[in-house]
């Protein structure tokens, strides 16, 4: 049997304790015999009895109490070291659950295997938690700034409304529904990255036409990419794809949305195409490009560059990620080759294993 880390140490200290008091009780006969041959002579017995003489019970006794000391010494020690780093871990759990995420373990000795493991996993958790904490604090600040504004004008509108402010009029219902569809499209890009974070956003599987499926996306983002003085280019593949056809285009026009955003004005390449056993969606802009700094946590909710002025809920990434990932696939974004920046939503062809 393999023994590692603390488990080894405790067979190694219990071995050495055993050795230990046997290598004492027979040097320590010999010692005992030799001495009493030498300075008392006259009190060694000429035959052995059966029960020991005093001399020899006293000796006993001196022995096995030397041999527990040196037990309890190495015990005492061993104990001292294992419970140390578990105190420290039980502390910094009670310290937790009063809210102090900020409590680390004490760093136990390497050699101690399981016990220093223990250590280092009770403080990843702690930084996991405080970075969840800090995470949590953030999206619902976010969430609070993106719903403020419609609600606000949605608030002032009606109580002109009712105090006669504002007339009744047709003009003025439809602005009010525009606030109101932008918080619905809000609300389900939240529940669609909640969902896919907590694994529950289910899919709907079928086998599809997606270029027909593209080509209805773009007809309908027209309007909103020619007011960008944007046009679109498809190079498409033919046949049936696999996929949830809904969740496609919602992640299509979420990235047609992000390019009128944010692309300069020019075209707009949509291409899907079937390699390595994967299906690629790209939506190509021609610039002016991701910053370097922002590639890396793009497609996470509620981020955006600093100096970014645009009225968007900065949720529309999120949910390309999220529809990626439910679909087992994933999303990304690099440089093309214009200059500017190409979003990519891939998933397996024989990603449908184990579909909602």
């Amino acid at each position: 049997m393999k023994l590692e880390g603390l488990s080894r140490q405790i067979a190694l200290s219990m071995i050495l304790i055993a050795a230990g008091t046997a290598l004492l009780a027979i040097l320590g006969s010999f010692l005992f015999y030799y001495l009493w041959d030498v300075y008392w002579p006259s009190q060694v017995p000429n035959e052995v009895g059966l029960a020991p003489s005093w001399p020899e019970w006293a000796w006993i006794a001196a022995t096995v109490l030397t041999a527990m000391a040196l037990a309890m010494g190495v015990a005492v020690k061993l104990a001292r070291r294992i419970l140390q780093p578990l105190n420290s871990v039980a502390e910094g759990l009670r310290c937790m659950a009063r809210g102090d995420l900020e409590v680390r373990a004490i760093a136990a000795d390497p050699s101690l295997g399981e016990a220093a493991h223990l250590v280092d996993d009770f403080n990843t958790l702690a930084d996991k938690l405080r970075q969840m904490s800090e995470e949590q604090v953030f999206w619902n600040a976010a969430i609070a700034h993106e719903l403020r504004t419609p609600v606000t004008i949605l608030r002032g509108r009606l109580q002109g409304l009712a105090d006669g402010v504002f007339a009744p009029e047709p003009a003025l219902f439809h602005r009010l529904l525009d606030q109101v569809e932008g918080l619905a499209r809000l609300l389900e890009d939240l529940r669609v990255v909640s969902l896919a974070e907590s694994g529950h956003l289910r899919l709907q599987w079928q086998s599809v036409d997606l270029a027909a499926e593209i080509r209805d996306v773009v007809e309908l983002c027209a309007p909103m990419l020619q007011q960008a003085q944007q046009s679109v280019e498809l190079e498409l593949m033919a046949g049936p794809v696999r996929c949830d056809p809904a969740r496609i285009r919602q992640a299509l026009l979420a990235l047609l949305e992000n390019a009128r955003c944010y692309a300069l004005p020019g075209v707009i390449r949509v291409r899907s195409a079937l390699r390595d056993g994967h299906y690629h969606l790209c939506v190509e802009d021609q610039g002016p490009g991701v910053p370097p700094e922002l590639v890396t946590h793009i497609f996470t909710a509620f981020r955006r560059a600093a100096d970014d002025k645009t009225a968007g809920s900065g949720l529309g990434l999120a949910v390309v990620a999220a529809i990626a990932s439910a679909h087992h696939g994933s999303a990304r974004c690099y440089p093309a080759p214009s200059g500017g920046s190409v979003f990519e939503l891939c998933w397996p062809v024989q990603g449908t294993a184990g579909q909602h």
